[in-house]
């Protein structure tokens, strides 16, 4: 008997993980110098905000002008893809499971939880990025930041 195929989440599905993880990830300094979410997630936030009106800015701009259509509508096209792309690559991130140093930090952050007292819903699979995002996140508001030792 084979093994079961896991199969990928769809392009949208991504997408929407993309966001949840953009929402969801810390942006703090401490983490900069460790993960790219940091840049990754402010481009991406830059990207949905201002690519928008530059791909509108630049469509209307070549129709004022009665220049060529086929460039703007290109560097459009591109504009509004860097947001897209941004959002892909947080959501694949967000779906891939935990290294193996990452996990042991992953349950020393939770022990520092029990420690303090604070419960936390069990570990029920591999955890991903997007389960340390969460956990980081909480860590941030509920803990002191001696759990950024071992980073």
């Amino acid at each position: 008997m084979s093994e079961p195929t896991v199969t990928p989440p769809g392009f949208f599905k991504k997408l929407r993980l993309g966001n949840e993880y953009l929402k969801t990830w810390p942006v703090e300094k401490q983490l900069a110098p460790v993960f790219p979410e940091n840049r990754i997630v402010k481009a991406t936030r830059f990207g949905i905000r201002y690519m928008p009106p530059i791909a509108i800015f630049t469509m209307t701009w070549q129709i004022a002008l009665g220049g060529n259509l086929g460039p703007a509508i290109a560097t459009a096209l591109f504009a509004c893809s860097l947001p897209i792309q941004g959002l892909w690559w947080l959501g694949k991130r967000a779906a891939t499971p935990l290294p193996a140093t990452l996990l042991r930090w992953f349950y020393e952050i939770r022990e520092k939880f029990e420690e303090a007292g604070i419960a936390l819903a069990p570990v029920e699979q591999t955890p991903t990025y997007l389960s340390l995002a969460h956990l980081l996140k909480r860590a941030f508001k509920q803990l002191d930041r001696s759990f950024l030792d071992d980073v």
